[in-house]
């Protein structure tokens, strides 16, 4: 019996604390690793606070900006964010463990997200998403309907609390940065 989309929802971020424990347990990350994972990561975060800068929930259909390239432009970010610590913990294990945490959520977030961008904003979302691809960006930006174009916005950054994204990466990349010097 699959679960709710509701229940991955509520849980992905519950769930994450634990799961960091064992992937820092699990790490062997070399300044190598950490270098290159780290610049990934980097560009997770700058797709999430671009993203963040455009989303006005419950009061607009983002189109504009990343939101033109992809339905989903903060958990595409999430997921550069998640293949950097991947990478940094140069193991196996630990990258397996981040990415089924990955995959075992955000499919379904992303799901339960866009039923309900289906009930709110109807026949605009179809033909957004007919044109738009779910989570892998597109090279061609879509041409969002005259007056529904966004410009990017630090106040709409702080109002949907993105910072607490970087400031989760600089405490995450901290933690694996004693690992490498902590890996006994």
């Amino acid at each position: 019996m699959a679960m709710p989309a509701d229940f991955w929802t509520r849980w992905r971020v519950r769930a994450g604390y634990p799961l960091a424990l064992v992937y820092i347990w699990l790490a062997t990350p070399t300044a190598g690793a950490v270098a290159l994972g780290a610049g990934v990561a980097v560009a997770g975060l700058i797709v999430r606070g671009a993203a963040a800068g455009y989303l006005r929930k419950g009061e607009a259909l983002a189109m504009s900006g990343p939101y033109a390239r992809t339905r989903n432009p903060l958990y595409f970010g999430s997921a550069l964010l998640a293949a950097g610590f991947a990478v940094e913990s140069h193991s196996w294990m630990a990258a397996a463990l981040v990415a089924a945490y990955f995959l075992g959520f955000y499919p379904a977030v992303m799901k339960r997200e866009e039923e309900d961008l289906r009930a709110c904003y109807r026949r605009e979302f179809y033909e957004y998403a007919a044109h738009v691809p779910l989570f892998w960006p597109r090279l061609s930006a879509f041409e969002a309907p005259a007056g529904s174009e966004a410009r990017f916005s630090w106040a709409q950054y702080r109002r949907n609390r993105e910072y607490q994204a970087a400031l989760g990466f600089l405490f995450a990349q901290a933690l694996v940065v004693m690992r490498m010097f902590w890996r006994g």
